[in-house]
């Protein structure tokens, strides 16, 4: 017997019994990254260490035959525009794109919401304790790099110009990249959460972000690299919802239905088979009551 499935990508209403409070959540939100905030700024004053760390980095990234910052950065030296655009996606795009992804979480896709909020939770706070046992200066600040610190020569910038004694923020904390990770969980999380075949457009936000940290000479390859490991182990750790073969081993359902058990993004028809044919040597004739009248057949006359 065959069947036919097919599933289309629907737009139904999230289950609200899902959505955790929204004032909790907010408090929650902000006291994580207030919290992160406060920890950046005890982690300042290792200015030496900072500085032997970056001269290792650089080593070990040219030891590894990585491709050297300078090339990105020298593509848009060509162009002032091109060059401020990268600064401005660096400065405005990274904090308004996690938030907005997370609103739209909790607002359309709460399950998956829940599930990313505490990936980023433990992505940033690993983060947070890197930034605390390894200060590192970023490449725009070390001389054998010979990078051009753009946001300063550019604009604009959300860093002060004397590093050693910025109040606002540590630049000191470039290992790993949160700019990178926090992207490409955005990416990974709408992948998940949505069903439209634009979806892994998404992809774009976290390559663009790479490309931007590393030629505004805020970030070292191995910062993307050392995120991206971290996000991977935080991501096995705190499964994403969504896959349809779990939903159907867990309720032993037959895979003709398991897409039916889904949060209700999807809506499947599913074709019934024709009934199968019988061979006439196996048909067994159906017995008559004992107690049935027996009639005769009747007379139509052959063979007279």
């Amino acid at each position: 017997m065959t069947t036919y499935a097919r599933t289309e990508p629907t737009d139904q209403e999230p289950d609200i019994r899902a959505r955790p409070p929204l004032v909790r959540e907010f408090l929650l939100v902000a006291g994580l990254f207030l919290a992160y905030k406060l920890g950046r700024r005890a982690a300042n004053g290792h200015v030496e260490e900072a500085f032997r760390n970056a001269g290792n980095v650089w080593d070990l990234e040219r030891a590894l035959h990585l491709p050297g910052e300078g090339a990105v950065q020298g593509l848009l030296l060509h162009s002032q525009p091109l060059i401020q655009a990268a600064n401005t996606y660096y400065a405005a795009v990274h904090f308004p794109a996690t938030a907005l992804f997370l609103v739209w979480l909790y607002w359309r896709r709460p399950l998956h919401y829940l599930r990313s909020r505490r990936v980023l939770a433990v992505l940033t706070g690993g983060a947070l304790v890197l930034h605390l046992v390894f200060p590192l200066a970023p490449p725009r600040m070390l001389p054998a790099a010979g990078l051009v610190d753009t946001g300063q020569v550019y604009g604009p910038t959300v860093y002060g110009a004397t590093p050693a004694t910025d109040t606002m923020a540590n630049q000191f904390a470039a290992m790993p990249s949160l700019h990178v990770g926090w992207a490409v969980m955005v990416a990974v999380g709408l992948i998940a959460a949505t069903r439209s075949r634009w979806r892994w457009l998404w992809l774009l936000h976290p390559v663009i972000t790479l490309l931007v940290v590393v030629a505004t000479a805020n970030h070292y390859w191995l910062d993307a690299i050392v995120v991206v490991a971290m996000l991977a182990v935080a991501l096995a750790a705190l499964r994403m919802p969504g896959n349809r073969m779990d939903a159907g081993a867990r309720t032993g359902v037959s895979a003709r239905t398991d897409a039916m058990l889904t949060d209700g993004a999807s809506r499947t028809y599913v074709a019934a088979s024709p009934p199968a044919r019988i061979p006439a040597e196996i048909v067994v004739p159906a017995q008559a009551p004992a107690d049935a009248p027996v009639l005769a057949p009747a007379d139509t006359g052959a063979g007279r």
